[in-house]
């Protein structure tokens, strides 16, 4: 059982940045991709940011050169640094930990509004 708690989600107006994260515990394997996706109203559940064990990371199109990804395994935590901020970001972002199939689980998501 692995539970996920996102925090740092807020208002923040665009080009400001905020940094989430996403804190893991109960039985956390490195091994595990962690990725960072987000929902906005009305639409489809979407992958921001993907980190593998191995430190590899891939964006959405959308974010690349604006987030960053990253993950800390002593802390057991992952983490999205989000710059540049635009108002087509407003979601909520849910934190994702999974290995191939099997194991899958998500946070409860922290919500990020970008607006002015």
């Amino acid at each position: 059982q692995v539970q996920l708690v996102e925090s740092g989600g807020g208002l923040v107006q665009p080009g400001g940045s905020l940094r989430l994260s996403c804190a893991a515990s109960g039985s956390i394997f490195s091994i595990a991709y962690m990725g960072w996706y987000r929902q906005a109203p009305g639409k489809q559940r979407e992958l921001v940011a993907g980190i593998g064990s191995g430190g590899s990371t891939n964006y959405a199109d959308s974010v690349k050169g604006r987030f960053t990804i990253s993950r800390d395994n002593a802390k057991n935590t992952a983490y999205l640094q989000m710059n540049n901020l635009k108002p087509e970001d407003t979601a909520v972002y849910y934190c994702n930990y999974h290995i191939g199939q099997a194991i899958n689980y998500w946070g409860k998501g922290t919500l990020v509004t970008v607006s002015s």
